[in-house]
């Protein structure tokens, strides 16, 4: 069974927190081959702003800053005898094992995928991913196993979903899409940002310029609101706990584009949503940071490590969305040089490895 039939099954039977949308039936606006060196920059875009934060994640930015200063290397790592090279938790391990399983599957495989997660050891799992691998170990299918959750966890590894269609795009590409996300978060918030991030990417794969400020928060909006339904959240942290309740695009509409016009700097408009791993704080962090800084990727990548909350997921993302825009060649080479390549305890380059398999790089 493929997946659009799979899929198609999966929303009939309600299984799926998502609805058929016309974005199903939808050719992606840019669905020409992807160059090498922008899908090679997408994936260590990704795994470069994990490594770059996960040894200080979940610190709020100024005790960070007080412990640490300014990030814009590697820090020490205990798990590398003490020595400051980038190390993977669970946003560069989950993103390439699925990655691993498009080369070798052909696509994606939400079995296999639920099977790998399930399996192997990821570090710095979060609660949605571990409620998914209990719920699956159990016996439960991936679509019943998967977390309610709009976490950030199915996001933060959805850039190597493109890896699946770099020949050309079909509308099986946000199918595939769904698919992947709804593994470990069956969500449909979940869902439509993975969508939407998706889309944003596979836009900026084909771009040779930045896109002006206000393009973030426009696609992506564009994007996910007819995906989203009615469907209220309410933030659970920052100024705006108890103060909002309504859609994801809502809050990124109330929340980025005043914050960008006050002028206000990427630590402060963070601060003011909290900038966790809650959805609605890492989303409009997310567009915050490319509005002001996606013109330089290094600057991009330094200010989600240093100005937010759930610093490593935050960063990957910023760095799969530069690293689609610029190419492989725009990531500081100290960075890619120092990146281990692991996704696993003992398996340094891997990470390179299966990008060459991708790309055909000998």
């Amino acid at each position: 069974m493929n997946n659009r039939v799979h899929f198609a099954q999966l929303i009939s039977q309600e299984c799926l927190d998502i609805e058929w949308s016309s974005l199903f039936d939808t050719e992606p606006t840019c669905n020409g081959p992807v160059l090498n060196d922008k899908l090679r920059g997408m994936l260590l875009g990704l795994a470069i702003g994990d490594a770059l934060g996960n040894t200080s994640e979940s610190l709020i930015p100024a005790r960070r800053s007080k412990h640490h200063g300014e990030i814009r290397d590697y820090l020490e790592n205990w798990y590398a005898s003490g020595k400051s090279v980038g190390l993977p938790s669970d946003d560069t391990q989950m993103a390439f094992w699925t990655l691993e399983s498009i080369l070798e599957h052909g696509g994606i495989n939400p079995v296999d995928l639920a099977e790998k997660f399930s399996t192997r050891q990821i570090y710095g799992r979060g609660h949605s991913v571990s409620e998914f691998v209990a719920n699956y170990q159990r016996g439960m299918d991936w679509p019943e196993a998967s977390s309610k959750s709009a976490g950030n966890g199915a996001l933060m590894r959805i850039a190597a979903v493109l890896a699946a269609h770099r020949t050309g795009a079909t509308s099986d590409l946000w199918v595939d899409t769904a698919l992947c996300a709804a593994v470990t978060h069956n969500d449909r918030t979940s869902i439509s940002a993975c969508l939407a991030f998706v889309g944003i990417l596979q836009e900026l794969l084909s771009l040779t310029n930045p896109p002006e400020p206000k393009w973030w928060v426009e696609r992506y909006v564009a994007y996910a609101t007819p995906l989203e339904g009615d469907k209220s959240y309410q933030p659970r942290g920052g100024e705006f706990a108890g103060k909002f309740s309504g859609t994801l695009s809502q809050f990124v509409l109330a929340t980025v584009p005043d914050a960008f016009a006050r002028g206000d700097s990427a630590v402060e408009a963070c601060n003011r949503w909290y900038s966790g791993a809650y959805l609605f704080e890492t989303v409009p962090s997310v567009l915050m940071i490319l509005s002001k800084h996606a013109s330089d990727p290094e600057e991009a990548i330094i200010r989600a490590v240093n100005d937010t909350k759930d610093n490593d997921t935050i960063a990957a993302i910023v760095g799969a969305a530069v690293g689609a825009l610029f190419g492989e060649a725009a990531l500081p080479v100290r960075w890619v040089d120092g990146l281990l390549g692991r996704t696993a305890s003992d398996d340094d380059g891997k990470v390179f490895d299966l990008l060459d398999s991708l790309t055909g790089r000998a």
